[in-house]
């Protein structure tokens, strides 16, 4: 009797584990959609987003684009927005320099 009741429980058992083992090797499968990844890595990019505000951009603008950023074509502040930014600077470093003075 005991031999039966352990034989139909380990049966069950087994059954159990086998469908649940069954359903997570499904779930771990990529989507059939999915490209695979030697494939992307051969893919030719043609078109890309900018790094400054995201727009999709053209392979001939991005270049463009890319040497504009490493020629260091980078527009000027307002001379006053300069004047402003130097003053906070030279204000927090002061207020490193004497704590006790409250600016």
């Amino acid at each position: 009797m005991k031999y039966r009741l352990f034989f139909i429980f380990t049966l069950s058992v087994s059954i159990v584990v086998e469908l649940t083992s069954y359903q997570w090797t499904v779930a771990a499968l990529p989507p059939i959609l999915d490209t695979p990844e030697e494939v992307l890595r051969t893919e030719i990019i043609t078109e890309a987003r900018s790094p400054i505000n995201g727009k999709p951009l053209t392979a001939v603008e991005y270049a463009e684009l890319q040497t504009q950023i490493a020629t260091g074509a980078t527009p000027q502040l307002n001379a006053k927005i300069r004047e402003n930014v130097f003053l906070l600077r030279l204000r927090h470093a002061l207020g490193q320099l004497f704590p006790f003075l409250h600016f």
